[in-house]
């Protein structure tokens, strides 16, 4: 994630969408589009979201922020593909942050 929000059990929405620098309508917006987001609410109604359903954001960002897919294109590349899109996801995670301290090394020196 790109501003991670340490290991806590649950986050509200609010942490979501300033974690991925978004407004929180869009975090709901997507609870709405996609199964895969699910999170726990309170008495209040209050959205909880879990490490996974981070996870499960943190890659529709990607494919619709990052990769310009549509949600119809975002949708069905997770119900079909979600293993190998996650495992891809996550290897360009590492990538960018080898490169980023690479860079951080560079300007070090």
């Amino acid at each position: 994630m790109r501003h991670p929000l340490g290991e806590k059990l649950y986050y509200s929405i609010g942490e979501v969408a300033k974690a991925f620098d978004v407004n929180s309508s869009l975090i709901r917006f997507w609870e709405k589009e996609f199964d895969e987001i699910h999170p726990k609410k309170n008495a209040k109604g209050n959205r909880k979201f879990t490490q996974s359903d981070l996870k499960t954001i943190e890659l529709i960002y990607h494919l619709v922020k990052e990769r310009g897919f549509t949600l119809e294109g975002a949708k069905t590349h997770l119900r079909e593909d979600k293993k190998e899109t996650l495992s891809k996801f996550e290897l360009i995670s590492k990538l960018k942050a080898i490169k980023s301290e690479l860079i951080s090394i560079k300007n070090q020196l």
